[in-house]
C-alpha cells in the first residue's frame, strides 16, 4: 500500500472515530448505572420499533439526547423534550428528535428525554418513576449549562400528549421529593423556567385519557392519587409561564384538558398563552402538512422571545 493511500485510510478512520465519539457523547445517561432510583433487576428489555415513526418501550436506561445549534446561532436557551405515547411507548422521533432539530433551527438547544415508562416488573412505585427521571433530567442539563453553552436560568420544557402530562407534572411538582439524592447534581433546582404543552394529558378526572391514567396509576387508583396527578389541581404561583396548543377535534385527549390547565394558571396569576385550533386531531407533532396548524411553532417561538 502506498503512502498516500495509507494516509487517506488513516484520515478516514480518524474522522469515523471522531464522529462516533461525538455521537456517543450526545447521549448521556441520567443516572450512574448502579444508582437508578426505584429500579428492580428483571428480565425486562428495552424495545425499539422503527416503522413510520420510532417507538421505544420498556425503557431501562433513561437518557438525554442532546442537539445543540451552532454557537453563532445559539440563543443560550434550551428545551427538554418529553415525547408522548400514553405512558406505554415513546414516540421518540415524531415528538422527540424531530422537535429537537426544529428547535436548533431557532438557536435553541433541544434535549430529548428518554424517560422510563411505568412498569410493575422493573420498578417500585411506578407512578413516581417518570417524574423522578424528569426531575433528574432538568437538573442534569442545568449542571452542564456551561458545557452546552446555555443559560441555566433559561431552561424550558415541552411535552406532547402523555409527555405533556409529564411536563406539566414537572412544572407543578418540581419541588416534590420523589427520590433520594445520588450526587451533587440533585442539589440543583428542578423548576423549569418556562413550559410548553402540546395536546397534553392534564387531568385524571373527567375528560382524561384513560390509557395514560391506567398505565401510570394502575387499574384502581385511590382518589388521593388521582387528585395528586391531576395537574390542574396542583398549579401554584410558582408554576412556570406556560404555552399550550390543542385541537378542538382531538378525540384522543379532549381539549378540556388544556382548558382546565389554562384556567388553573389564570386563577393563580401565572402567565399563560393558549392556542386552540379548530381541527388537527391528536398527535400532530410539527403539523407540516397543515398550513394553518403548523403555525403553532412560530407562535411558540414568539412567546419564548416575549419571555426574554
Amino acid at each position: 500500500m502506498n503512502y498516500k493511500k495509507k494516509f487517506k485510510l488513516s484520515l478516514l478512520g480518524s474522522i469515523l472515530v471522531t464522529f462516533m465519539i461525538n455521537a456517543q457523547d450526545a447521549i448521556i445517561p441520567l443516572w450512574p448505572n448502579d444508582k437508578i432510583p426505584n429500579s428492580i433487576v428483571s428480565d425486562e428489555k428495552e424495545e425499539v420499533i422503527s416503522e413510520d415513526i420510532v417507538r421505544i418501550a420498556k425503557v431501562q436506561q433513561p437518557t438525554i439526547e442532546v442537539y445543540l445549534p451552532a454557537k453563532k446561532n445559539a440563543t443560550a436557551e434550551a428545551m427538554l423534550i418529553f415525547p408522548g405515547g400514553g405512558y406505554g411507548i415513546l414516540a421518540y422521533d415524531w415528538e422527540g428528535t424531530d422537535i429537537a432539530k426544529f428547535l436548533n433551527g431557532k438557536g435553541i438547544a433541544g434535549i430529548v428525554v428518554k424517560y422510563r415508562l411505568p412498569s410493575s416488573v422493573s420498578q417500585t412505585e411506578k407512578h413516581n418513576v417518570p417524574l423522578i427521571d424528569a426531575q433528574r433530567a432538568i437538573r442534569l442539563v442545568r449542571s452542564k449549562a456551561s458545557e452546552f453553552h446555555i443559560n441555566p436560568t433559561k431552561i424550558g420544557i415541552i411535552g406532547f400528549s402523555a409527555g405533556g402530562h409529564l411536563a406539566s407534572t414537572l412544572g407543578t411538582h418540581f419541588d416534590e421529593k420523589v427520590y433520594e439524592p445520588v450526587d451533587e447534581i440533585d442539589t440543583l433546582t428542578a423548576r423549569p423556567d418556562f413550559m410548553a404543552l402540546g395536546y397534553p394529558v392534564i387531568t385524571f378526572g373527567n375528560s382524561t385519557h384513560s390509557g395514560s391514567k391506567k398505565n401510570l396509576l394502575g387499574e384502581n387508583p385511590s382518589s388521593e392519587m388521582v387528585e395528586h396527578f391531576s395537574n390542574e389541581k396542583q398549579v401554584t404561583e410558582k408554576t412556570p409561564p406556560t404555552f399550550i396548543i390543542h385541537a378542538t377535534d382531538d378525540m384522543g385527549v379532549p381539549v378540556e384538558n388544556s382548558l382546565l390547565f389554562f384556567q388553573a394558571l389564570k386563577d393563580k396569576g401565572v402567565s399563560a398563552t393558549m392556542h386552540i385550533y379548530p381541527e388537527g386531531g391528536h398527535g400532530f407533532s410539527l403539523a407540516r402538512e397543515n398550513v394553518h396548524l403548523r403555525g403553532w411553532t412560530e407562535r411558540m417561538f414568539e412567546w419564548i422571545e416575549s419571555l426574554r
